[in-house]
């Protein structure tokens, strides 16, 4: 599986979720937890093209290749659409600034809570490989222990 290449279609597919959701904000239960759903959306999109494009200098090992573009595939499609799912919903306990003036019922907050720390480890996990594999200067354009301000 090329991942480089699945990050920049599903970033591309994501980005434009996030368009769309950005057309439907008024319609929404709360509609600036709707607007931030829609940035998630740009925003996440972005960022896994981003990570696509930069996939072959990470170097990554087939297993955790694998684990690293599927955390970033959850975290980012579960962040767009557990905003969207606190935008249509209403809940406020998880995002209480987006949510201010509104609530919903006691299974839905903490839904919307479970995959939102779900969605913070996903992404914590996935950038922390990311950054520990471009920062360790042992890529497909450097010799281990050297860094990019080292002479060659």
């Amino acid at each position: 599986m090329n991942h480089g290449r699945s990050l920049l279609r599903l970033g591309v597919t994501l980005f434009l979720l996030g368009l769309l959701t950005g057309l439907v904000v008024q319609e929404m239960r709360n509609p600036r937890a709707g607007l931030s759903a829609h940035l998630e959306g740009l925003m996440n999109g972005m960022f896994l093209m981003i990570a696509g494009l930069a996939w072959k200098e990470l170097a990554l090992g087939p297993r955790a290749a694998l684990v690293t573009h599927r955390l970033l595939v959850f975290g980012t499609f579960a962040n767009w659409a557990t905003t969207t799912l606190t935008a249509l919903v209403g809940t406020s306990r998880a995002t209480p600034i987006a949510g201010v003036g509104h609530g919903a019922g006691p299974l839905a907050e903490a839904g919307v809570l479970v995959l939102l720390a779900l969605v913070t480890l996903a992404m914590i996990g996935a950038v922390s490989t990311i950054a520990v594999r471009l920062w360790r200067g042992d890529g497909p354009g450097e010799s281990p222990g050297m860094s990019p301000a080292s002479p060659p």
